[in-house]
């Protein structure tokens, strides 16, 4: 393998470990005003440094990203039925899914009309963020093709996610991994510019503008925190693309060695991790 493929297999690493821990480590404040975090916990860098329980317990937004995980590793593409069927294989509701996101994989489980519910819960579909929280590995696997990577987000956020604005932040998560697993170097100016082009939604689109000119002096809050995905999708982009050599400081190993290691925990992770990277070996060598 060269330093190259080295480097790359990392960054596949690196995308799901630091997903499982960030989420691992926000859960025991998620829903606390802003404010509350900072006086009270000490801010995000406290939290890092200092978690504030001794295990390290992941939501459903790292069990979501398992299932999208394993479901590509096994069709090799966002196939519906082995995404419902990877949901299913791992839905645990005590992890924190939402009521809508509950109701529809319990259909899926149950055999019921879960189509019709993705489409109706609410009025146009779920807008939330949840088919963006879940889709870092379809820019892990086809981050060489941003056409195709948007297209296979969409797909993987149909299943529970039909607003236009939901499947637009998880085209637009899944384009910001692939454009950094791709180049490899950061380079913030065409970062923004790639997505602001490919943003399909006007409300992504002036969000990015904004957030292209961001600084960590700004306040955070300008982007939103809230379900719907484009009060919140664009947050994290903006805090990543500001500070981009910040992201190695969230997967210390004394952090990593604290994440759960169940049967889907961190070893599980890692293994998923080396699977999407030889999935992405495999077609690499058949295009060339």
């Amino acid at each position: 393998m060269t330093a190259g493929s080295i480097a790359k297999r990392d960054r596949f690493f690196g995308c799901l470990l630091g997903h499982a821990i960030g989420d691992a480590v926000g859960a025991p404040v998620e829903g606390m005003p802003a404010t509350a975090i900072w006086y009270d916990m000490g801010g995000a860098r406290k939290l890092v440094s200092d978690p504030t329980v001794e295990h390290l317990i992941y939501t459903d937004d790292t069990q979501m990203t398992i299932a999208v995980a394993e479901a590509l590793i096994a069709a090799g593409q966002a196939d519906e039925q082995a995404l419902c069927d990877a949901f299913v294989a791992n839905y645990e509701p005590g992890r924190g899914y939402g009521q809508g996101a509950r109701r529809i994989i319990e259909a899926m489980a149950d055999g019921g009309d879960w189509r019709r519910l993705a489409a109706t819960i609410f009025p146009g579909g779920s807008l939330g963020n949840g088919g963006a929280m879940r889709v870092a590995p379809i820019g892990l696997l086809f981050h060489d093709d941003l056409d195709h990577v948007a297209e296979q987000a969409a797909a993987s956020a149909r299943p529970t996610h039909l607003h236009p604005i939901g499947i637009d932040g998880a085209r637009l998560v899944a384009l910001a991994v692939a454009i950094v697993v791709r180049d490899g170097v950061f380079d913030r100016e065409r970062f923004y510019t790639e997505l602001i082009r490919r943003a399909a939604t006007e409300e992504f689109r002036y969000q990015l503008e904004r957030a292209a000119t961001w600084t960590p002096a700004d306040p955070v809050g300008l982007f939103g925190s809230s379900l719907p995905a484009d009060r919140s999708v664009v947050t994290a982009i903006a805090c990543f693309a500001a500070t981009p050599r910040d992201y190695p400081a969230v997967v210390p190993r004394r952090l990593l060695e604290r994440l759960e290691d169940g049967p889907k925990g961190r070893r599980h992770i890692e293994s998923l991790a080396l699977g999407l990277f030889d999935r992405y070996e495999q077609s690499a060598t058949l295009r060339a």
